[in-house]
């Protein structure tokens, strides 16, 4: 039987697995899962879906309790630096030792389901699988903070039984699986809604909200939802971040600090705390305002409004869809710059016109360039849908995203700001990039 030694053959084998794309479904989660004795059921999950904000709300609740002498799990994805980042134990990585020996138990369920009418397991799905056994069999962690990839209903997270549902958005993306209306997408988001399990809800369309709570009516799952159960009011925005108060069902918290920019990320950490109320009341976690304090203060969350570079000002932001375009914009309005030059390659499954008008109302110039993906949005796709557009900022295309990142530095002027967004794939890599040049 086949087996891996190192974790580079590891992450090799699992990468081999990206031409099988997206498989919506849970019947090889659950094989694998039937195979393995379930591990699934083994830990105390608290499961994060949304369209955008997912990521930094995993990071605001897993910082909180991390701080309050918690061991806590996080599963994420896309991964920005190192493929091990996906699967953290109080913000380490998994091992190099531990992923190999976790995915040779496996593969050979791997290689079973590939001669099953069901087919071999995605990319995801082995991923998913690795980290379910991690956290059952290995870290043993007192509760995973466990992001959904895509949807939530047929996403192969959606294997696990929460304490806790979190829906942080609805927005449209990823609309040719999920559906091209707000309903549509918010009925599979809600797919992670257990029976009798919380939900707390960010979600703040008034369609989308309603498709939310009749789910949790059906599942007779309590439904916590942001303006109305929980509030959130901002003191202080700043390009150093923000002070808020937050106000619960249990406890009205004053003067909370986030380094996180942005209005989006205030409202992020307000569904992270009114999680932890969740926990604290129905779980009996012990989480003190100090701990709050702290974690929320120091949360941060690379890729994301993330300062890489101060002259000129070069700012990283993983906005991939219109809502994730609408808060940089935002986030832009806090900063005073002369010019604001823009870098930005998408996928080809996003809302392209959409996010192109939203990012163009701000940008003095912008550089169309490709993110290194095979679902990444061509050039020439590109300069056809921008023409059509007849957008009022100037703009060039550079099919290298190396070559269009140096362009921009390049004509940055010391008081402009250069804002490189679009895909998180596109960020990970201009990440590593601009890391490696500052380091030469």
């Amino acid at each position: 039987m086949e087996q891996v030694q190192t974790m580079e053959e590891a992450i090799e084998w699992i990468h081999n697995l990206k031409t099988l794309g997206i498989k919506p479904g849970l019947a090889r989660m659950e094989y694998m899962m039937e195979r393995l004795n379930h591990p699934e059921r083994r830990v105390k999950y608290l499961h994060v879906a949304g369209t955008n904000g997912k990521g930094s709300t995993v990071s605001f609740i897993s910082e909180v309790l991390k701080r309050s002498g918690y061991l806590v799990g996080t599963f994420t994805s896309p991964y920005l630096i190192h493929f091990t980042n996906r699967i953290q134990i109080n913000g380490e990585d998994i091992s190099g030792e531990d992923l190999v020996k976790t995915l040779n138990q496996i593969l050979p369920i791997a290689k079973e389901l590939e001669e099953s009418e069901l087919g071999a397991p995605t990319e995801f799905e082995v991923v998913t699988a690795i980290a379910i056994l991690y956290f059952a069999k290995i870290a043993y962690p007192e509760i995973v903070i466990w992001e959904t990839g895509l949807g939530g209903r047929l996403d192969s997270t959606n294997i696990v039984h929460p304490i806790l549902s979190v829906i942080t958005s609805i927005g449209y993306d990823h609309m040719d699986l999920l559906g091209n209306t707000l309903e549509a997408i918010a009925f599979e988001k809600a797919g992670i809604i257990k029976s009798g399990v919380p939900v707390i809800s960010g979600v703040e369309q008034e369609e989308a909200i309603a498709v939310i709570k009749q789910t949790a009516t059906e599942k007779r799952a309590p439904v916590y939802q942001i303006n109305e159960h929980f509030s959130i009011q901002t003191n202080k925005m700043t390009v150093n971040g923000s002070q808020f108060n937050f106000e619960g069902m249990f406890s009205k918290i004053n003067d909370i600090e986030i380094k996180m920019q942005g209005p989006h990320q205030v409202k992020n950490a307000g569904v992270a705390l009114m999680a932890i109320e969740i926990l604290r009341q129905y779980y009996a976690f012990m989480v003190e305002e100090e701990g709050i304090m702290n974690g929320m203060k120091f949360t941060f969350w690379p890729g994301r409004f993330e300062k890489v570079m101060e002259d000129p000002l070069v700012i990283l932001d993983g906005a991939h869809n219109p809502q994730g375009a609408i808060s940089l914009v935002e986030t832009i309005k806090l900063y005073d710059y002369n010019r604001l030059i823009m870098v930005t390659g998408i996928l080809k499954d996003k809302a392209v016109d959409e996010f192109l008008h939203v990012v163009s109302s701000v940008a003095d110039h912008l550089i169309l360039t490709e993110p290194d993906n095979p679902r990444a949005s061509k050039i020439e796709d590109l300069e056809q849908q921008i023409e059509g557009l007849q957008l009022p900022v100037t703009y060039q295309t550079i099919s290298s995203w190396q070559e269009a990142v140096d362009t921009a530095v390049g004509m940055a002027e010391p008081k402009d700001l250069l804002i490189i967004t679009g895909s998180l794939y596109l960020i990970s890599d201009v990440r590593r990039y601009m890391i490696e040049k500052k380091k030469n």
